[in-house]
């Protein structure tokens, strides 16, 4: 798990076992751990000490938006880590990767494109929906 330093842990766990299959989206805070299925989305607030876990035969259906996630199963999603990815051997995304820091073994697999994004910097994602919407705006004026 990442040591961060000066902070307490965070004893707040979600989980999702591996027989679970969860229908919806996740929001949560502290750590959570996917062992089981997410259909849906995953978030935790992106200036948080927040750790999402996808181990093995854990799979998540939609996107992630977290500051920390540790991958060893399957992303069908964009991944969205504002501080560290960390992709173990057995990780894929299917799926584009938005980073501050990275880690990846050997055997890891991204079907998508690695986009790095600095820390403190609007996430590309939000720049380009603040545009999009902005857009939208002006063509209902006229």
């Amino acid at each position: 798990m990442f040591q961060r330093k000066g902070k307490s842990d965070n004893k707040e766990l979600t989980l999702v076992g591996s027989n679970s299959r969860i229908d919806g989206d996740i929001n949560f805070s502290g750590r959570c751990h996917v062992d089981g299925t997410v259909n849906g989305n995953i978030r935790a607030d992106l200036e948080s000490e927040s750790l999402l876990t996808v181990v093995g035969d854990g799979t998540v259906e939609g996107g992630v938006r977290v500051p920390y996630i540790e991958l060893n199963g399957i992303v069908r999603g964009d991944v969205v880590a504002s501080r560290h990815v960390k992709l173990g051997s057995s990780a894929r995304v299917i799926g584009n990767v938005y980073y501050n820091l990275i880690e990846m073994a050997i055997g890891a697999e991204i079907n998508g494109k690695l986009i790095h994004q600095p820390e403190g910097k609007v996430p590309l994602l939000e720049q380009k929906k603040t545009v999009i919407g902005a857009a939208a705006k002006i063509a209902s004026a006229t």
